[in-house]
Formats: C-alpha cells, structure tokens, sequence
C-alpha cells in the first residue's frame, strides 16, 4: 500500500506501507519513502490515489500525475485557470486501474479525464463559486460537489453535464459517498449530515467537538472524521453515535484520513487506517486497538512539513484498461433534473 502527502510548501511526499524486515507480521510496519520532491509553484491543495496512479492538485492552477510503482512523475495537466481544490478517481470494481479522474476548481468547474492515457475530456460548470469538494459515485455515473455558493451539485458523468443543483442555506466544506452508493456525507463546520443518496433526504446528524477538517467512509456504514480537535472519530451512521475514538490522534490539526481495510489475497490485513495533520507527521492505526486506553500507531513518518492532504492506494492485483477507456459515453438518462 502507498501514501501520497502533499503539503503547504509545494512538496509531495510518497510513502509506501510495508512490514519490517526480519519480522513478517502485519503489526510491525514502516513507512519507507519512495519520494519527495517540489511538485507544484504554489501550495499543494489536494491528492488523489488509485492502483498505480497518484494525482496531486495546487494553487498554481495545475494537475501533476505520479506512477507510483517507479516513483516517478507522469507530467501535468493545465485545464483550469484557477486553484484546483479537490481531486477523485473513478476505478471499476472489476479494475484495480482508475479510468477516470475528476478535478475541481475554484472558478466552480469540474474537469474530466480519461486515465488511460490522461486526456481532457469535458469541462462542467458545477457552481458560481469555488468548489469546495467533489465525490464521485462506486457507479461512476454521477459526482456530487459542494461550493462556496453554499449550493449542492449532481454531475451526470455519462452526459458531462451538471443535472441536479439545490441551495443548502450554509457552505458544505466536504462531500463524500459512502463505500456502497447509498448515502453521502455532507460535512459544514462541525456537523456532519448523513443523507439518502436517492433522494437526498437527511437520515441522522451528528455533530464533532470542533470544525471537521477530513472524513473518510468505512465499512459496516462508519464514518471517520478528523479536524481541529486533533482526534480520529468513528461514527456510526445509522445511529449518529461515536462508535469509538482515537483521543489526541496528532498534535495538531488532521488534515487527511485514508482508510486501508483490504486483503492481500492469502492473509487479512488489519483494519488500517491513515492519517496526517498539518505537524507534518503520517501515522498509521489500527482502529481495533481503539478500544484501549491510548492505542499506538503502527507506523509513523514525520515530513517536518504542514502537510494539508493525504491520499491512499494499494498497488495489487493490477489490470489495466483498454486504451482510451471512458465513462463519459453517451447513454439514456432518466434522472434529468435543473
């Protein structure tokens, strides 16, 4: 597994998850560097992962793609005119190759890319103002954004085109579908909203001690959340409840959360979860040892940087696309709505 880290001083950090030598267990890992350097001219503002492919986003307007397995950079994009602020990978269940990849800006766009090869493909306006986040559905037919306009926005990524757009009253900062499609989280400040992806109908909300500055889904329909109470937080969505927490995670704001649940194929991992604050440090946990008093990380990396996002994937099992490969095609839409 690998982990990408950008940070307010323009650098990208790589990392890649692996045991320590002479001891094979899964609760002896390290995170050993596979790169830094200075990506981008402005301050890193978002990063993205998926299989063998990492994408980084700045305020310098760019897109900057990285090839995980030889440590290498693939180049840039130069589609927006403005700061890029969010950054999602669209992978098909049956690949382990992203096909597509989605960016959003500050101008209120949102860019679509095939990822094999990285080509343009449709620009959508989403909002009057900047996007703040975007999430793309496991289906890969639509995304949903949240703007500075203080708006919700359905993309349909079949047409390329914005279909469904509702004023929400106050500015979400974060939008996430959980891992099955069914919900989305919409997060403003310190409350957290948990909604009918169908329908949008609110389900239950929770509220955090302060602002929430991250989020990630789990499985079994948890939600984990970090920000300026330096905690990671386990919620469980049906109940709105805490299901567990990790207190005094960082000791400063976490600003990226990346869950790692998944299996090799011979032996289950443990339940890893990623996380990084704005101190510069990267820690690895594994949220079954929640339940004690004070759980160490499994692994830690500090990169002396304020870092302001993090990012994840596992580099198995990899099957690649045909070339040019895309969800943008068209087909009948029946959920058309302005």
């Amino acid at each position: 597994m690998s982990l990408i880290a950008g940070s307010y001083e323009k650098f990208i950090w790589g990392f890649k998850l692996k045991p320590l030598k002479h001891e094979p267990s899964s609760q002896n890992l390290t995170l050993t560097p596979l790169f830094s350097y200075p990506s981008h001219l402005a301050p890193i503002t978002t990063a993205a992962a998926a299989g063998p492919a990492a994408a980084s986003g700045s305020g310098d307007d760019t897109i900057q793609l990285y090839d995980l397995p030889s440590a290498a950079s693939l180049g840039s994009l130069h589609q927006h005119t403005s700061s890029v602020t969010s950054l999602s990978f669209f992978t098909p269940p049956s690949l382990s190759f992203p096909r597509n990849l989605l960016s959003a800006s500050a101008d209120g766009s949102v860019c679509i890319f095939d990822a094999d090869p990285f080509v343009h493909l449709k620009t959508v306006s989403a909002h009057k103002k900047g996007v703040n986040d975007l999430s793309v559905h496991p289906s890969g037919k639509l995304a949903l954004t949240v703007g500075r306009d203080e708006c919700l926005a359905m993309l349909n990524l079949v047409r390329g085109r914005r279909s469904f757009y509702c004023r929400l009253g106050k500015e979400a900062s974060l939008v996430k579908f959980d891992l099955g499609g069914e919900r989305f989280f919409m997060v403003t400040e310190e409350k957290v909203g948990v909604h009918e992806a169908e329908d949008a109908k609110l389900v239950t909300e929770f509220e955090c001690r302060k602002r929430v500055l991250s989020a990630a889904p789990g499985e079994n329909g948890l939600l984990f959340t970090g920000g300026e109470d330096r905690n990671i937080t386990a919620w469980d969505t049906n109940s709105g409840k805490v299901a567990y927490c990790i207190d005094d995670a960082h000791s400063a704001r976490v600003k990226g959360i990346v869950v790692l649940t998944r299996t090799d194929g011979t032996v289950d991992d443990p339940y890893l979860l990623a996380s990084a604050s704005s101190d510069g440090v990267i820690r690895v946990w594994d949220v079954r040892m929640s339940m004690k008093e004070k759980p160490n990380p499994l692994a830690e990396a500090n990169t002396k940087s304020r870092l302001t996002c993090l990012a994840g994937s596992s580099l198995k099992s990899l099957k690649r696309p045909q070339m040019g490969t895309s969800s943008l095609k068209e087909e009948p839409d029946t959920a058309e709505r302005e």
